[in-house]
Parts: structure tokens; sequence; C-alpha cells
């Protein structure tokens, strides 16, 4: 039932999950599925021991010291695979041989205990009763008479430090045991919480998954409402990837056309400034020119006069009268060409708003969405009718599937089992109170037998007299002894019922954690599980057979539970996509090759599209031929370039009142010095302004400004015209004759996208189906409660230390009854003692009592009776 579950879960992802799909690339918009709700597991497969884990970890290393072995993967397979006792002659083959030696000598180490616990458990009770029968007989210590000896206190006090060590260390393993008792049944005691938090998940695990599943369905809709919100928008999605398209040689050739009719206003304008700025410069060179050619008249009719012919004056007055030829403008604007032809060509051409045609050519372009729009109303609807289709054939199989009874069934069986598992604990915790009483048992039977070595060790040590005779020894101390002596004797009586215990739980013990706790842990116990034809001659996967009734199946009980163990969901956990395979029921490939078709037959038709008509064109070639290339530039360029004047006014003025300076005295000297005042105010009047005047100034400056414009504008402005029809030309035949390749180009593309939307979606559909869906983490805490925490943690740990610790009491035992022997001689009260002359023994020797007048009730009472 539970296989079919996890089966039936994933119908509803297609083809696309039971068949292998290629790599997909999704496309620049990105669909948000959310995520797969999904509640936490509680169950935490992890047990950490607190303060006794130490103790777990020195019988660990005790363990590995036993059985240093590897686990013996190859020989648990051939074992498990070999036949034996078929007939009587199978032990004797000798492939059987070997395997039972190979054995034998991984378990060499548990043998050999074992073995010494068995000449334990026999030698010792025969050993205690040989041992009271010679004691019966007198001989073994037997005789109530204690020989003297020099070192006597000496051998005393060894005797109670050996035999207090000996119980120490046997109160320790006792202590061990018991800890390792309660431990475990503390353990089974809290156990219910962790079932009930493994059966809680596993709810959770069925209760979980239908609503995964409707959330994966109802997810569908965000595919669907992009696709439909890109169909909606065709205009804006399509449309503008073909004007992008398109648009890569229609807008430069448009912003090429519109960049021109700018350059044909802003011809004007510099023609404008140049007639303009001309004509005010013309004015003030003119003025200028006049009054400099005023000065110069003057001047020379001023050099003309007799006093120039004296010989002190004549070389002066040569010399200014050769240099009245630099007393004139240097700019002279009035033989500039003008522009007014030029001008007024390029006003016709401005007649027509080159600027508005272009503007009307981007306004046709850009109206390319709407085309669209238009031209694809009838297969939108259908491509939208055939997305509904695709979302009610997915509900419609959904509800057609019995998850939600398959869930019930399942939710019943879990309900009974966590019902028999809650009626079974009392039962179990009861059967957990024999086990741990009978352990509290044998943890009181070496505690009896402490007791009487503390207490003869006490009142021996606290009574003995060390100036007392062997028979006359006090109460207390003669106590001592007989503690000590009834300590030996239960120890004889429980030892080997306490060996018989320990050998029994370090066998099975040892061998479930060094063939099932540790391979478990590093999962070499699943790989023998996985071994082919193991567990069954004629799979070669077990488990593959289980499920699939096909055992050619790679599915392994390891990959299984690692995948669990990541909490990656069951379908590829289980790899059930080798179990259904459901094109017939739901292939949305079929759907979406369908939509991919309707999309393809989209026709759109752009020649409506004008970019510039003719009557453009024409006025672009008219431009070209408004002569503006035929302006003299550098005549204008030269005579902005040079000076207002050819010699600096000032300059020449100084120099000429300084040669008036050189003439004598009169009438010439002082008319010579007028003129250089003359001279002086026409540079302060004329020229400065000429200079530095904002009219003057701005006039040269726009002249200069637009002479350069005008310079650039002309340079190869037939070739550049040309070139813009050009460009206008091709756009134009790609968008009559071209269009197609890019309309169609495009469609593909925004099929593609349409298209990548769903697989987008069976992609997250994919990956949400392996890793979120019907997650089966508790399926791997459920294995790692039983194995890891129960069978090792809680039991095996827990049986290993109660073994060890009990063990090493029993072991040291045997030195605790030779000691106790050997002391209690000290302890008890002797019927007889050695007696010792003082001149033989210097009165150190212990002497016949009745001699000091001291009288021996023991013995007097004994040869009464007699």
């Amino acid at each position: 039932m539970a296989v079919e579950l996890c089966l039936l879960l994933l119908l509803f992802c297609g083809s696309t999950i039971s068949e292998v799909q290629p790599i997909y690339k999704p496309p620049p918009g990105t669909l948000d599925f959310g995520f797969v709700p999904a509640k936490t597991y509680d169950t935490g497969a992890y047990h950490e021991p607190g303060a006794i884990g130490i103790l777990f970890k020195i019988v660990h290393a005790f363990l590995y010291l036993v059985q240093p072995n590897s686990f013996p993967q190859d020989l648990i397979r051939k074992l498990a695979q070999q036949q034996f006792g078929n007939s009587q002659g199978d032990y004797q083959k000798p492939e059987n041989v070997v395997l039972t030696l190979q054995a034998i000598y991984y378990e060499i180490g548990f043998i050999v205990s074992a073995a010494l616990g068995l000449l334990f458990i026999l030698l010792l009770p025969l050993v205690g009763l040989c041992f009271c029968m010679c004691r019966c007989c007198d001989n073994c210590g037997g005789e109530m008479h204690q020989r003297q000896k020099k070192n006597a206190d000496c051998q005393r006090s060894c005797f109670a430090t050996f035999l207090f060590v000996a119980s120490l260390i046997i109160s320790v393993g006792v202590l061990c045991a018991y800890a390792a008792n309660q431990h475990l049944t503390n353990q089974v005691r809290g156990a219910k919480k962790l079932v009930n938090s493994n059966f809680k998940d596993l709810k959770i695990f069925l209760n979980d998954t239908p609503a995964q599943i409707d959330y994966l369905v109802s997810q569908y809709n965000t595919t669907k409402d992009k696709a439909l919100s890109d169909l909606n928008n065709v205009g804006p999605v399509l449309g503008t990837r073909v004007q992008e398209q398109l648009g890569k040689e229609v807008r430069p050739a448009l912003d090429a056309a519109l960049t021109m009719a700018g350059a044909i206003r802003e011809t004007k304008e510099a023609l404008e400034n140049v007639s303009v700025s001309v004509e005010v410069l013309q004015e003030g060179t003119e003025r200028l020119h006049a009054n400099l050619t005023d000065v110069k008249m003057h001047l020379s009719n001023t050099l003309s006069d007799s006093a120039c012919n004296a010989a002190q004056a004549a070389s002066t007055c040569n010399i200014i009268r050769n240099s009245l030829s630099q007393l004139n403008i240097n700019a002279n604007f009035s033989g500039l060409p003008g522009v007014n032809s030029q001008l007024a060509k390029v006003n016709d051409v401005l007649k027509i708003d080159l600027s508005s045609l272009v503007q009307k050519g981007y306004a046709a372009f850009n109206d390319t969405p709407d085309l669209v729009v238009n031209q694809t109303r009838n297969i939108l609807s259908d491509i939208k009718s055939v997305l509904e289709s695709i979302g009610s054939n997915i509900t419609t199989f959904t509800k057609m599937l019995p998850v939600q009874k398959i869930i019930a069934d399942l939710m019943v069986y879990l309900t009974q089992s966590e019902a028999y598992v809650q009626d079974y604990f009392p039962v179990m915790e009861q059967y957990d109170f024999y086990r741990w009483l009978g352990c509290l048992i044998l943890c009181c039977m070496v505690v009896l037998i402490l007791v009487f070595y503390y207490l003869g060790l006490l009142c021996g040590t606290c009574g003995y007299d060390k100036h007392a005779s062997p028979t006359t020894r006090g109460c207390i101390s003669n106590t001592g002894g007989n503690f000590l002596m009834a300590g030996v004797g239960f120890s004889f009586l429980f030892s080997w019922v306490l060996m018989v215990v320990v050998v029994l739980t370090f066998v099975t013990g040892g061998n479930v954690e060094k063939l099932v706790c540790e391979p478990f842990e590093d999962k070499n116990l699943f790989k023998v599980l996985d071994t082919p034809y193991l567990l069954n001659q004629h799979w070669k996967n077990y488990l593959a057979g289980i499920i699939f009734k096909n055992p050619n199946v790679n599915l392994t009980f390891e990959k299984v539970y690692s995948d669990c163990k990541e909490n990656k969901g069951i379908y590829t956990s289980l790899h059930l996509e080798h179990l259904f395979n459901i094109n017939e029921l739901l292939n949305i490939s079929m759907y979406t090759e369908d939509v991919a078709l309707r999309i393809e037959h989209i026709q759109i038709n752009l020649s409506k599209i004008i970019l510039l008509d003719e009557i453009g064109k024409e006025n672009l070639l008219n431009f070209s031929s408004s002569g503006i290339d035929g302006i003299d530039f550098s005549a204008y360029l030269t005579e902005i370039n040079k000076s207002v004047t050819k010699v600096d006014l000032l300059s020449f003025a100084n120099d000429l009142e300084a040669r008036a300076d050189q003439l004598p005295k009169g009438a010439l000297e002082n008319a010579l010095k007028g003129h250089a005042n003359n001279i002086r105010m026409i540079h302060n009047q004329q020229v400065v302004p000429l200079e530095q005047a904002m009219k003057y100034v701005k006039a040269r400056s726009t002249l200069n400004q637009s002479i350069r414009l005008l310079k650039r504008t002309s340079s190869e402005l037939m070739v550049k015209v040309k070139n813009v029809i050009s460009a206008v030309n091709a756009a134009q035949n790609l968008i009559n004759n071209n269009a197609s390749q890019v309309i169609v180009q495009e469609t593909k593309e925004y099929m593609d996208t349409i298209i990548g939307y769903f697989e987008q979606y069976i992609e997250w559909v994919k990956e949400s189906i392996a890793m979120e869906v019907a997650a089966c983490k508790p399926i791997a805490n459920v294995i790692d409660t039983a194995v890891d925490i129960f069978l090792c943690s809680y039991i095996a740990d827990s049986v290993n230390t109660f073994w060890f610790g009990l063990g090493g009491s029993s072991m040291f035992l045997i030195p605790a009854i030779i000691f106790a022997v050997k002391l209690s001689k000290y302890y008890r009260r002797m019927d007889t003692e050695d007696v010792y002359d003082d001149t033989e023994n210097g009165n150190n020797g212990y002497h016949k009592e009745h001699l000091y007048g001291i009288h021996n009730p023991v013995f007097t009472s004994s040869v009464e009776q007699w």
C-alpha cells in the first residue's frame, strides 16, 4: 500500500518525469513558483548518551582489542549464500571448511574470551568445593592455628591493602554495571516519546503529500497566467521584438534624416548670421577707413610745407612721409562675397518641413506593436483556448487519482500500528522491569560480597590489637575475619552465576556491536544487503524485485537510505520512474506542440509603414544643391583673423610725436603733434570699439562660428545627402521585402518564450518531485530509531557496558578471595598458638597465656568438654 501511494503521488508529472528530457535553458523571464509547502519533522534521530558515553567509548575500545578485524563483508556474503545442512557431508566440503575457518578466525577474540569465561564458570565452583573440603580437613588454612612470623604485621597490611584495592575495583565494576542497567531502563521508559515522534512524522508525511500535489498542480496557473499575459500584450512583447530588430537599421536611417533636417535649419541660421555680421563689420571698418584717409591727407599736406625742406627737417619729414602708407585698415570686409543667393535657396528648401516628414516615419514605425495586435487576434484566441484546456485536463486527471483513498488506508494502518505499539509499551516496560530486577539482583550479589569484604576490613582493622595473641584476639577482630570468610564463601557461590551472564551478554552484545552497529554506521551493512542474489537467489536487486517486480533495476538499500537521510523525495529515492509511464495519461508536450504550431502561423504585414516619402527625399536633394559648398570660406576666415589696422595707431602716434620733437621748434612741430593727437583719438574712438565693443566682438565671433559651421556642413554635402537617402531606402526595402524573415525569427523567439514557461514549470515540477514532494526523511528516521538508537545506543551499548562492569567485578573476585582468605587468618581468634621462651625470643614472641595467669576461655571450655 505504501509503495502504491509513493507511485501515485507523481502521476501528474507526465512524460517529463518518466523520460529523460533535454537540458533546458530558461528564458530571460524566469517564473517564480514559490516553495512547496512542507512541515518540519520533529524526530531528531540522534542519541547523546551523556556522561555514561565515556563508559561506552571504553567498552568500544575494549571490543576493538578483542575484535580488531574490519567488517567481513565477503565472508558474510559467502556464508549467507552457502547452503549448510542439506546433506550430512555439506560441512566436510572444502569450501565450507574454509568458510568455517575464516569465521573462526574472525571470531577468535570472542571465542578465546568466551572460553576463558567458561573455564571460570567450570573451575571456580570446583575450586571452591575443593577449597571447602580441604578446610574441613583442617588444611588450606582451615586449622585454627597461626604460625608466628617476624613479618606478620607487614603481611597483614599488604593483604588488607590488596583486598581493599580489589574491592574498590569490584565496586567500580558493579557501579558501571548498575549505571548501564539503569541507563537502559531510563531509555526504555523514554522511548515512548521518540516512537510517538516517529509516528507523528509519518502522519505528517502522509497528510502533507496531497497538499504538496495540489500546490504543484495549482502552480500551473502561474505558468498559464504568464503565458496569457504575454499573449494579451503581444504588441509590447512580439511587436516590440520585431520593432527592435528592424530598428537596428530603421532608426539610424531616420535619425540621419532628422539630423539632416536639423542641419538645414542650422545652415539657414548660419547664412543669416553671416549676412548680418558682415554688414555690421563693414559699417565699422568703412568709417575707420574714411577717418584714416582724412588724417593721412592732412598729414601729407603738413609734410608738403616748406619747413620740411630745411636741412634739419628733411630726413625726418621723409621718414614720416614714407610711413603714411601704414595708416590704413587691415581687415576689409567690404570685399567679401555675399551669401544671399544661398540663403534664398535654403529658404526655399525650408518651405517643406522635413522634420515633420521624418516624424511621420517615426510614428509609422512605432505603430508596429499595434499592427501586430490587429493581425494576430484570431490566432491568439485559439492559443488561449489551448492553454485553458491544458489546465482543465490537469485538474481532471488529478481528481481521478485515488490519492485520498490510499492516504486514508495508510493512515488507518499507521493508526493501528501506533495503537499496537502503545498497547505493547506497558508489556515491554514490564519485561524491562523484570530484566532490570534480574540485573539488579546480580549487582546485589556482588554488593553482598563487597559488604562482607568491607565489613571484614573495617572490623578487622579497627578491632585488631597487635599485643594480643592469636588466641586472645577481640570479638570485633574475630568478627571481621568471619566477614571475610563469609565473603569468600559467597564469592564461590555467586561467581559462576555472574560469569554465565557475562559470557552470554558478552558474546551477544559484542557481536551485535561489531556485526550490526558499526557496519550500520559506515553503511557496510547496506552493502552486504545489496549483494546480488543474496536475499533471493533469483533476484539481482532484492529491493527492486519487491517494489517493481523487476530485480534488474538498480535500486539498492544503501541508495534509498542515503537519499531519505538527505530528505529527498520518495520518487527519487525509490526510482519510481521505472514503474510508471504516463505519457498517454498526461502529455504536456502534445499541447505545447499545438501552441508552437499556432504561433508559427502568425503572419504580420508591415508594408504600410512609410519612413520618408519622395517629397522628403527631393527636399534633401534640393538642400545639397543650394550652393553653400561654393562659398569662399577661406576669404571670410582670412579677414576674420586679420587685425583692424595695419599698424598700431598708438605706436604710430607716439613715434610721430617723437619725430616731431626732433624738428626745430615751430609750426611744423606743432602741426605734427596735433596730427599725432588726432590719430590717438581715432584709435580710442573707433579702433578700440571695433576690437572690444560687444556689438563688433559678437559680430566677429558669430561670423567666425557661422563660417566654420557652413564649412563643415558643406563638406561633401552631396555625398552625405545621398548616404541619408540610401539608408532610408535600405530601411524601407527591409520593411517591404525582408521584414518577413525578421518577423519569422522574432516569432520563433516569442514562441520559445511561451513554450519556455511550460518547460520551466515542468523542470520545477521535476525538481520538486525529486527533492521536496513526499520527502522521505521519516523513513530514514524510523530506520535510525530502530537500529542506531534502540538496538545500538540503548540496548547494545547498555548491555555491553553491563557485562564489562560485571565481568570486571567477577574477574577480580579471584584475587579478592585469595587476599580475604590470607587476611582472615590475622583477624580471627585461633584455638592454638605458637609458644616461645623469653630467652629464645627476647620477649618478642607470644607465650602461653597460663604462664602469665591469663586464662584462655576457649581452650578451657574445650578441655572441660573433653
